[in-house]
Protein backbone atom coordinates (compact mmCIF):
# COMPACT_ATOMS: atom_id res chain seq x y z
CA UNK A 1 0.00 0.00 0.00
CA UNK A 2 1.37 3.26 -0.88
CA UNK A 3 -1.05 6.29 -1.29
CA UNK A 4 -3.71 4.43 0.87
CA UNK A 5 -1.57 5.20 3.83
CA UNK A 6 -2.17 9.04 3.66
CA UNK A 7 -6.47 8.30 4.00
CA UNK A 8 -5.58 8.51 7.95
CA UNK A 9 -3.76 11.54 7.44
CA UNK A 10 -6.30 13.07 5.58
CA UNK A 11 -9.20 11.46 8.18
CA UNK A 12 -7.38 12.53 10.94
CA UNK A 13 -7.37 16.64 9.62
CA UNK A 14 -10.71 16.03 8.92
CA UNK A 15 -11.33 15.38 12.34
CA UNK A 16 -10.73 17.40 14.05
CA UNK A 17 -9.40 21.37 14.30
CA UNK A 18 -7.16 20.83 17.17
CA UNK A 19 -5.44 17.89 14.94
CA UNK A 20 -1.98 18.56 13.83
CA UNK A 21 -1.38 20.28 10.26
CA UNK A 22 -1.72 18.23 6.80
CA UNK A 23 1.84 17.87 6.40
CA UNK A 24 3.05 17.01 10.23
CA UNK A 25 0.02 14.25 9.30
CA UNK A 26 1.25 13.01 6.15
CA UNK A 27 4.51 12.52 8.21
CA UNK A 28 3.21 10.55 10.50
CA UNK A 29 1.30 8.47 7.96
CA UNK A 30 4.51 7.46 6.58
CA UNK A 31 6.80 7.73 9.23
CA UNK A 32 7.95 4.19 9.37
CA UNK A 33 9.05 3.78 5.82
CA UNK A 34 10.98 6.99 6.00
CA UNK A 35 12.77 5.10 9.31
CA UNK A 36 12.74 2.01 7.03
CA UNK A 37 14.31 3.28 3.98
CA UNK A 38 16.52 5.12 5.66
CA UNK A 39 17.42 2.59 8.08
CA UNK A 40 18.39 0.60 4.47
CA UNK A 41 20.27 2.94 3.00
CA UNK A 42 22.57 2.65 6.69
CA UNK A 43 21.97 -1.22 6.53
CA UNK A 44 20.22 -1.19 9.96
CA UNK A 45 16.91 -2.98 7.89
CA UNK A 46 16.63 -4.68 4.91
CA UNK A 47 14.75 -5.82 1.56
CA UNK A 48 15.63 -7.46 -1.92
CA UNK A 49 13.81 -7.45 -4.86
CA UNK A 50 12.14 -10.90 -5.81
CA UNK A 51 9.97 -10.92 -9.21
CA UNK A 52 6.98 -12.47 -8.09
CA UNK A 53 6.94 -12.57 -4.79
CA UNK A 54 3.28 -11.39 -5.05
CA UNK A 55 1.37 -10.58 -7.70
CA UNK A 56 1.74 -6.97 -7.02
CA UNK A 57 4.92 -6.13 -5.32
CA UNK A 58 8.17 -7.64 -5.84
CA UNK A 59 9.50 -6.76 -2.48
CA UNK A 60 10.98 -9.50 0.07
CA UNK A 61 10.60 -6.95 3.34
CA UNK A 62 12.51 -9.57 5.32
CA UNK A 63 14.45 -7.38 8.03
CA UNK A 64 12.36 -4.56 9.65
CA UNK A 65 12.05 -5.36 13.00
CA UNK A 66 12.40 -1.93 13.77
CA UNK A 67 10.22 0.09 11.87
CA UNK A 68 7.04 -3.13 10.45
CA UNK A 69 7.02 -5.28 13.91
CA UNK A 70 3.64 -4.20 15.79
CA UNK A 71 5.86 -3.27 18.74
CA UNK A 72 8.22 -1.14 16.97
CA UNK A 73 5.54 0.92 15.51
CA UNK A 74 4.08 1.37 18.13
CA UNK A 75 7.71 3.38 20.12
CA UNK A 76 6.85 5.26 16.45
CA UNK A 77 3.70 5.89 17.62
CA UNK A 78 4.65 6.77 20.97
CA UNK A 79 7.34 9.68 20.03
CA UNK A 80 5.46 11.02 17.45
CA UNK A 81 2.38 11.33 19.96
CA UNK A 82 4.80 13.38 22.52
CA UNK A 83 6.56 15.69 20.27
CA UNK A 84 2.93 16.49 18.76
CA UNK A 85 2.04 17.19 22.76
CA UNK A 86 5.35 19.22 23.22
CA UNK A 87 4.45 21.16 19.71
CA UNK A 88 0.51 21.50 20.34
CA UNK A 89 0.32 21.44 23.80
CA UNK A 90 -2.96 19.48 23.11
CA UNK A 91 -3.91 15.66 24.03
CA UNK A 92 -6.25 15.58 20.83
CA UNK A 93 -3.19 16.28 18.65
CA UNK A 94 -1.21 13.73 20.13
CA UNK A 95 -3.54 11.41 19.89
CA UNK A 96 -3.98 11.52 16.31
CA UNK A 97 -0.73 12.16 15.74
CA UNK A 98 0.09 9.13 16.98
CA UNK A 99 -2.80 6.92 15.53
CA UNK A 100 -2.31 7.96 11.91
CA UNK A 101 1.51 6.86 12.80
CA UNK A 102 0.40 3.42 13.86
CA UNK A 103 -2.17 3.03 11.17
CA UNK A 104 0.35 2.17 8.78
CA UNK A 105 1.13 -1.25 10.82
CA UNK A 106 -2.68 -1.61 10.74
CA UNK A 107 -2.77 -0.84 6.75
CA UNK A 108 0.09 -2.83 5.69
CA UNK A 109 -1.25 -6.15 7.71
CA UNK A 110 -4.06 -5.92 4.65
CA UNK A 111 -1.93 -5.64 1.82
CA UNK A 112 1.54 -7.58 3.04
CA UNK A 113 2.51 -11.26 2.33
CA UNK A 114 3.51 -12.68 5.52
CA UNK A 115 6.09 -10.38 6.60
CA UNK A 116 5.30 -8.45 9.44
CA UNK A 117 5.84 -9.17 13.04
CA UNK A 118 4.86 -8.39 16.40
CA UNK A 119 7.85 -7.66 17.76
CA UNK A 120 10.58 -8.59 15.15
CA UNK A 121 10.18 -12.54 16.67
CA UNK A 122 10.03 -15.97 14.07
CA UNK A 123 6.08 -14.63 13.67
CA UNK A 124 4.82 -13.46 10.59
CA UNK A 125 1.66 -11.41 9.53
CA UNK A 126 -0.01 -10.13 6.82
CA UNK A 127 -3.43 -11.08 4.87
CA UNK A 128 -1.66 -10.98 1.35
CA UNK A 129 -3.99 -8.40 -0.87
CA UNK A 130 -0.87 -8.15 -2.68
CA UNK A 131 -1.87 -11.36 -4.73
CA UNK A 132 -5.74 -10.45 -5.32
CA UNK A 133 -4.95 -6.82 -7.37
CA UNK A 134 -8.85 -6.70 -7.93
CA UNK A 135 -9.36 -6.43 -4.60
CA UNK A 136 -6.13 -4.43 -3.70
CA UNK A 137 -5.89 -1.81 -6.12
CA UNK A 138 -9.67 -0.59 -5.57
CA UNK A 139 -9.66 -0.95 -1.60
CA UNK A 140 -6.67 1.37 -1.61
CA UNK A 141 -8.33 4.31 -3.95
CA UNK A 142 -11.51 3.62 -2.06
CA UNK A 143 -10.05 4.66 1.37
CA UNK A 144 -7.82 7.24 0.00
CA UNK A 145 -10.28 9.64 -2.08
CA UNK A 146 -12.96 8.67 0.72
CA UNK A 147 -10.74 10.26 2.95
CA UNK A 148 -10.05 12.68 0.56
CA UNK A 149 -13.31 13.99 0.04
CA UNK A 150 -14.30 13.87 3.85
CA UNK A 151 -11.48 16.13 4.36
CA UNK A 152 -12.55 18.71 1.45
CA UNK A 153 -15.81 18.69 3.10
CA UNK A 154 -14.64 19.61 6.67
CA UNK A 155 -12.56 22.31 5.51
CA UNK A 156 -12.74 25.72 3.95
CA UNK A 157 -10.48 26.93 1.17
CA UNK A 158 -9.41 27.00 -2.50
CA UNK A 159 -10.24 23.53 -4.23
CA UNK A 160 -6.85 24.06 -6.51
CA UNK A 161 -4.19 22.89 -4.12
CA UNK A 162 -5.96 19.78 -3.15
CA UNK A 163 -6.49 18.53 -6.41
CA UNK A 164 -3.06 19.03 -7.35
CA UNK A 165 -2.10 17.12 -4.36
CA UNK A 166 -4.54 14.16 -5.23
CA UNK A 167 -3.41 14.02 -9.10
CA UNK A 168 0.01 13.25 -7.77
CA UNK A 169 -0.62 11.05 -5.00
CA UNK A 170 -2.75 9.03 -8.03
CA UNK A 171 0.17 9.45 -10.67
CA UNK A 172 2.79 8.20 -8.13
CA UNK A 173 0.33 5.50 -7.09
CA UNK A 174 0.00 4.68 -11.33
CA UNK A 175 3.98 4.24 -11.60
CA UNK A 176 3.61 1.79 -8.46
CA UNK A 177 1.44 -0.28 -9.75
CA UNK A 178 1.83 -0.13 -13.91
CA UNK A 179 5.86 1.05 -14.20
CA UNK A 180 8.20 -1.12 -14.64
CA UNK A 181 9.22 -2.73 -11.41
CA UNK A 182 12.61 -2.24 -9.72
CA UNK A 183 15.36 -4.49 -10.77
CA UNK A 184 17.01 -4.39 -7.60
CA UNK A 185 17.04 -3.41 -3.87
CA UNK A 186 19.75 -0.69 -3.38
CA UNK A 187 20.36 3.26 -2.85
CA UNK A 188 18.62 4.36 -5.81
CA UNK A 189 15.27 2.69 -4.91
CA UNK A 190 15.44 4.07 -1.74
CA UNK A 191 15.97 7.41 -2.54
CA UNK A 192 13.68 7.43 -4.71
CA UNK A 193 10.82 6.42 -2.18
CA UNK A 194 11.73 8.90 0.40
CA UNK A 195 11.63 11.85 -2.65
CA UNK A 196 8.35 10.71 -3.37
CA UNK A 197 6.94 11.24 0.27
CA UNK A 198 8.98 14.61 0.24
CA UNK A 199 7.14 15.12 -2.77
CA UNK A 200 3.82 14.59 -1.22
CA UNK A 201 4.75 16.22 2.16
CA UNK A 202 5.67 19.55 0.33
CA UNK A 203 2.23 19.21 -1.40
CA UNK A 204 0.48 18.73 1.59
CA UNK A 205 2.21 21.77 3.72
CA UNK A 206 1.23 23.88 0.66
CA UNK A 207 -2.69 22.92 0.87
CA UNK A 208 -2.18 23.36 5.34
CA UNK A 209 -1.73 26.78 4.02
CA UNK A 210 -4.52 27.21 2.31
CA UNK A 211 -7.02 25.73 3.54
CA UNK A 212 -8.86 25.61 7.54
CA UNK A 213 -11.22 23.68 9.27
CA UNK A 214 -14.32 24.85 9.74
CA UNK A 215 -14.46 24.74 13.35
CA UNK A 216 -12.10 27.50 12.69
CA UNK A 217 -13.96 30.37 11.99
CA UNK A 218 -14.11 34.40 11.58
CA UNK A 219 -10.27 36.75 11.99
CA UNK A 220 -9.23 33.98 14.16
CA UNK A 221 -8.70 31.53 11.43
CA UNK A 222 -5.05 33.48 9.78
CA UNK A 223 -3.46 33.31 13.54
CA UNK A 224 -5.01 29.76 14.21
CA UNK A 225 -3.47 27.95 11.64
CA UNK A 226 -0.35 26.31 12.80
Amino acid sequence: MFIGHFAPAFAAAAASSRAPRLSTLFIAAQLVDWAFFTFALVGIEHMRVTPGITKMNPMDLYHMPYTHSLLGSAVWAVIFGLLMLVAYRQLVAAILGAGVVLSHWVLDLLVHRPDLTLAGGNEHLGMGLWNFPLIAMPLELLITIGAFVWFIRRTKGPIGPPLILLTVLLIFQAIDWFGPPPEAAGPMLYLTALTGYAVATVLALWVAKTRWHKREVGLAVPTMRR
